[in-house]
């Protein structure tokens, strides 16, 4: 029986007659003019999706107004935590499809299924807040469950998508424990041209290497903290590299987020350069 679940949650990755919906959306999610706070609801200020927060609230709620409602005389609590889910269920909502909007095909797909089964949840539990104000009993509380069982639904696919897909995990936080510690060669300080990013391999890790007009040469962590996304095929300006992938924009000073959709920094590696235009690199807390 799991095996088959599994196998249905994968399969849903390849769902591909979903992507006739997905384009549109994706584009209208894209184009709403959020400015600035597309980068607060994708979690940057805090360091991780805000996302898996946010659904804290009207879960919380929503399992708490379902306890209540097996206990005697507590409707109008019951009510006022069905209410307060539905309400917190939209800023969540909001930071899931920001997110959702910059992913991979196969987690898009299983992420609109998800946003589907949410959205039922929040429907079900709206009528479900009405009925309770008009008559109080029975068929808000059956309402109710209806919810949270489209809740739960949705909440095993996003565990589904985050955990198994990869989707709002960062993919570059492997690094250090795949290189060793201490000072390795990359190349020569004329290997690397002024301005331009150049790919160098260091073990199982790619680098991306750029060197200023001033001379000083800086190296990043070579594949996107976001989605993996190549940053040696990036844009390099004002000191930054953009994915190429979703545009997430890097400092190369430090590796730290200047705009998401990343939310986590690229690991940044010492350099030093011999008398004799060797170039070596370290990251700190490797191996």
């Amino acid at each position: 029986m799991s095996a088959a679940l599994v196998k249905s949650l994968d399969a849903l990755g390849r769902w591909e007659q979903l992507d006739a919906v997905i384009g549109p959306v994706q584009r209208v999610v894209r184009g709403l003019p959020l400015g600035r706070f597309r980068d607060v609801l994708h979690g940057l200020p805090i360091g991780h999706p805000l996302h898996p927060a946010l659904v804290q609230v009207p879960i919380g709620a929503w399992l708490s107004a379902a306890v209540l409602d097996v206990v005697p005389g507590t409707r109008r609590s019951a009510r006022l935590l069905v209410g307060v889910g539905v309400l917190s269920a939209v800023p969540a909502a909001w930071a899931g499809w920001v997110d959702w909007a910059e992913q991979h095909e196969d987690q898009m797909r299983t992420g609109l299924v998800h946003a589907v089964s949410m959205a039922l949840a929040i429907g079900l539990y709206s009528r479900s807040w009405v009925h309770r104000g008009r008559d109080g009993s029975t068929h808000g509380k059956l309402l109710g469950f209806a919810g949270l069982s489209a809740a739960g639904a949705g909440a095993m696919l996003g565990g589904h998508l985050s955990f198994r897909q990869g989707a709002g995990t960062n993919k570059a936080e492997p690094v250090p424990h795949l290189l060793e510690e201490g000072w390795h060669p990359v190349g020569r300080v004329e290997d690397f041209p002024v301005g331009e990013a150049v790919r160098r391999e260091l073990g199982e890790v790619p680098l991306l290497v750029v060197r200023q007009a001033g001379g000083e040469i800086l190296v990043l962590a070579g594949r996107c903290s976001h989605l993996s996304g190549p940053l040696w095929d990036g844009t390099i300006a004002d000191g930054c590299v953009t994915c190429p992938w979703h545009g997430s924009v890097f400092r190369l000073a430090d590796g730290a987020n200047v705009t998401g959709p990343a939310t986590a920094p690229q690991p940044s590696f010492r350099v030093s350069v011999e008398g004799d235009g060797s170039v070596y690199v370290r990251l700190p807390g490797a191996g």
